[in-house]
């Protein structure tokens, strides 16, 4: 709520004084901050829905609704990326004149504004994915607006507007980088890829090697938001099922070693061949 209040606030003002400045690094830096706030809405809807409580049609209640959210922030900052860009380019051949104070003041209040919204989420970016593409909007800005002051400063002194548009670029550059490596991950998510913080060799042996466990097969991982993940697999236990707590223990042990929240565990005495028909399509396609 502080986040999206300040950086609301701020677009207004960005934009206008970039409007009277003719500075195009305020106004792209000011339709930036726009996609921002969006991108924090969008987030903040996500964390809202991911707490709704199961239901018949959702049985996993709304928790993948994070990981939409993270791949929609991850296309909507390439998309304002993209308008920076094109604008920037239009300048860069034609530099119009700019106040070079304006600017540096104007962007010297982004830098605190968006570092002060980046803080606000630096210590929820690490275990939430949809946490750090906001965390990863509101330091983008703060670079943008360091590039902008920089810009701002070498244009009073020197008179050298070309450095408006090129500055953007610059950044743009860096802010592409950022939100590729988000929108990659969020994409891995939403197509139930093994998150990557899971080593699936590591959970395959820890598997074979529980009690009673002869083999295991159907093993599958996938993230049911961007902060939990899920696990189904098929035990082969000849001696048959056993018993609550062995199964609890392995349970346990998935969660506390590999932070899988959701396992369900499937015994089998080997009997019988068992075999997902998945399995059995990649086998005759190999």
């Amino acid at each position: 709520m502080i986040a999206i209040a300040l950086n609301s606030i701020f677009v207004i003002v960005e934009f206008s004084y970039g409007f009277i400045a003719n500075s195009t690094a305020l106004m792209a830096d000011a339709g930036h901050n726009l996609s921002d706030v969006l991108g924090l809405l969008l987030a903040w809807a996500a964390v809202i829905l991911a707490r709704r409580a199961p239901s018949l049609r959702y049985t996993y209640g709304l928790r993948s609704t994070s990981i939409l959210a993270a791949l929609a922030n991850g296309m909507l900052l390439l998309v304002a990326s993209g308008g920076i860009a094109w604008a920037a380019l239009q300048r860069v051949y034609a530099p119009p004149a700019v106040a070079g104070l304006t600017v540096t003041l104007v962007a010297g209040a982004g830098i605190l504004v968006n570092g002060l919204s980046a803080w606000l989420f630096m210590s929820g970016s690490k275990g939430d994915l949809n946490v750090r593409g906001a965390y990863l909007h509101m330091l983008a800005d703060a670079l943008v607006s360091l590039g902008v002051v920089l810009a701002g400063i070498a244009m009073i002194y020197t008179g050298w507007y070309w450095l408006d548009p090129v500055i953007s670029l610059v950044i743009l550059a860096v802010i592409f980088i950022s939100t590729w490596q988000l929108l990659r991950e969020s994409m891995q998510l939403a197509l139930n890829a093994v998150p990557p913080h899971i080593d699936m060799a590591a959970v395959e042996n820890f598997l074979k090697q529980c009690e009673g466990v002869e083999s295991i097969h159907d093993l599958h991982i996938w993230g049911m938001s961007t902060t939990e993940c899920a696990l189904t697999v098929h035990l082969v236990m000849p001696q048959g099922y056993p018993g609550d707590q062995v199964i609890d223990g392995i349970t346990k042990a998935l969660k506390d070693r590999f932070s899988i929240h959701h396992s369900t565990l499937q015994t089998e005495q080997g009997t019988t061949p068992h075999g997902c028909s998945l399995h059995a399509d990649l086998l005759l396609v190999h």
